[in-house]
């Protein structure tokens, strides 16, 4: 097809260039033209050994005291992925009702959207 790596997101083989950034029609991903594809995606997996990806839903499968309040966050609370970082705490989500912060992935498991 084109001449363009595959989307390390998704995979797919539809990538087009624009500008500087390559882009993935599919699932919209940009990434730069030169780095390396290989070292730019971390793979963490949920509680069910599903990797997890920036933008997946999760769920919570376990009742989760926020540290510093007596807030509970429940079994079945919706997050969004924003980012997966490196250390103890691997990802970076906004929590429904509760806002911006970072949680293990093994207290998670991956949902439909």
């Amino acid at each position: 097809m084109s001449g363009y790596p595959p989307c390390p997101q998704c995979q797919s083989t539809f990538t087009y260039e624009d500008r500087d950034q390559l882009v993935c029609p599919e699932c919209g991903h940009e990434w730069q033209a030169g780095t390396e594809q290989g070292d730019a995606v971390a793979t963490v997996k949920d509680a069910n050994g599903n990797d997890l990806v920036e933008g997946d839903n999760a769920t919570l499968i376990k009742d989760l005291k926020v540290k510093g309040t007596s807030t509970v966050l429940k079994v079945g609370t919706k997050i969004r992925i924003n980012r997966i970082v490196d250390g103890d705490h691997n990802i970076d989500c906004r929590v429904d009702k509760a806002g911006a912060m970072m949680l293990k992935s093994e207290f998670v498991k991956k949902s439909n959207p």
